[in-house]
């Protein structure tokens, strides 16, 4: 028992030993380090910019304009350029100095070029054809274009097209840089962007954001995207590009309260653009189809009482006299669900599919009327150049009268009037206050029926209104310039 007690002991003493000199970590090994989360890199503009930036052009535009006299003093067109900037009018003009007798021949006025605004654009091709906004041109007289090497050309404005703010423009060159365009139907909220231009005349500025909305409706012919991209004055023209190094959209407008960036701003799809430059290139101009309805949205409540499964299509409010969508058949209350077989989803998809279709086309229109489809086959028109109906003409109305509960003040329509118009009856909204003017209404717009009423004359639309219930809504079908829409407001509570 004492032999192995001491050879128990001996072992003991040994195992301590060794494990005296094993180092600690040896011993209690330290967990395994937990691996990195993976990184997401961030993308890195600098190869995009570098590869872009050559083709991305400054463009300044001035107007001819009347020379100052040399006897004016400093001062006073200093003043005026203040009443202009501030006022919106030119500061009251003194009186001319006299002209010596002998001398009643008035030297002719020299015109000198000013300043008038920046903007942004890029080259598509190596020959010099260059894309920008139509506003960034308008009212131009000469238009300047600036590369990133300094070289300036004065350019030719080959046409502009006011409804979706493109215009062409073009240089003399060869073997200029140019964008690779890319494919805006493909591009996906959350995606990044950037943006090159020249905010506030600081060329060469680059901004990065992504993409908030593929298809924001803010026009009659555009879907706009949306994005975060930071565009100040002086960036519209510029291309919005995606990672690939690809123009998928023209900077075009911001939404602001300030005048400045507000964290929203909208480009034009680079695809829609190229379809307008293709025609401006071919004809200085773009042709547009037009069916000759006025339309409205389907509402829940309407698609419900007509039988409609969902909300969809687009409820023809009018029908042009001779328009095609007359000869064809086609009637207020329809509403129209296909053209040429393509589902109308919301009411902007009608004259968005209409206006690209070539006028002369023949096309199938799919409408509900009565709880059944039908098919009505008509011949596509071209849109007629903008219109500003004028209903101003103030001549022998009579004194305008205090507002009733919907808020509007109205008068006869004259002979005139409705033939600038394009209606045989209703009014004319003298004033608007109250309930009318918060749904938009304004004086020089027309009423053409209040809810299903066909309005004749003043007296017949007061003696209408008189009657109303002010707990229920009411719908006006209101005409301004070519366009009628049903507005609903509800009655104000008349005084005690």
């Amino acid at each position: 028992m004492k032999t192995t007690s001491r050879f128990t002991i001996l072992c003991l003493s040994a195992l301590l030993c060794s494990t005296a000199l094993t180092p600690f970590s040896a011993v209690y090994a330290a967990p395994p380090a937990a691996s990195p989360a993976p990184m997401v890199n961030l993308p890195d503009f600098a190869d995009i910019v570098d590869k872009i930036g050559p083709a991305v052009v400054n463009i300044r535009t001035t107007e001819r304009v009347k020379a100052t006299p040399d006897d004016q003093d400093p001062n006073d067109a200093e003043m005026q350029e203040f009443f202009r900037r501030f006022f919106g009018v030119p500061m009251p003009q003194q009186p001319a100095p006299a002209v010596p007798r002998g001398n009643n021949r008035r030297a002719p006025q020299a015109q000198e070029e000013v300043p008038r605004g920046v903007g942004s654009g890029f080259i598509t091709s190596a020959d010099g054809y260059i894309m920008t906004n139509a506003h960034v041109v308008d009212g131009a007289s000469d238009v300047y274009v600036t590369l990133t090497d300094k070289r300036e050309f004065k350019a030719k404005i080959i046409g502009s097209d006011k409804r979706t703010d493109v215009a062409l423009l073009k240089i003399d060159g060869g073997n200029l840089p140019r964008v690779m365009i890319g494919d805006s139907d493909k591009i996906r909220a959350g995606e990044w962007v950037l943006a090159i231009g020249s905010p506030f005349g600081l060329d060469n500025t680059v901004t990065a954001g992504i993409v908030s909305a593929k298809a924001r409706d803010t026009g009659d012919y555009l879907p706009l995207i949306q994005t975060d991209v930071a565009v100040n004055p002086g960036n519209s023209g510029g291309p919005l590009i995606n990672l690939r190094g690809e123009v998928v959209g023209i900077n075009s407008q911001i939404y602001s309260r300030s005048g400045g960036f507000m964290g929203i701003s909208f480009a034009v799809p680079i695809d829609e653009a190229l379809r307008v430059a293709d025609q401006l290139k071919t004809g200085g101009r773009v042709t547009r189809g037009r069916i000759g309805v006025q339309i409205g949205e389907v509402t829940k409540d309407v698609a419900e009482s007509l039988g409609l499964a969902k909300s969809q299509g687009a409820l023809v409010a009018q029908v042009e006299a001779g328009s095609p969508a007359e000869k064809a058949g086609i009637e207020a209350g329809d509403i129209i669900q296909k053209f040429n077989g393509t589902l109308i989803d919301r009411p902007n998809d009608l004259p968005r599919m209409v206006g690209n279709i070539k006028p002369g086309t023949r096309a199938t229109v799919t409408i509900w009327r009565k709880g059944v489809s039908r098919d009505f086959t008509l011949t596509v028109a071209e849109v007629e150049p903008d219109k500003v109906a004028r209903a101003d003409d103030k001549k022998g109305k009579p004194e305008q009268q205090a507002t009733n509960i919907l808020g509007l003040s109205v008068s006869n329509l004259s002979e005139e009037q409705r033939a600038k118009l394009k209606i045989d009856s209703g009014v004319l909204v003298e004033a608007s206050d109250g309930s009318a003017a918060r749904v938009g209404i304004r004086p020089g717009d027309a009423i053409q029926r209040l809810n299903n009423t066909d309005i004749k004359d003043a007296k017949q639309f007061n003696a209408l209104v008189a009657k109303l219930d002010p707990k229920k809504l009411v719908a006006l079908l209101v005409r301004r310039g070519e366009s009628s829409l049903f507005v609903t407001l509800r009655p104000a509570t008349p005084a005690p």
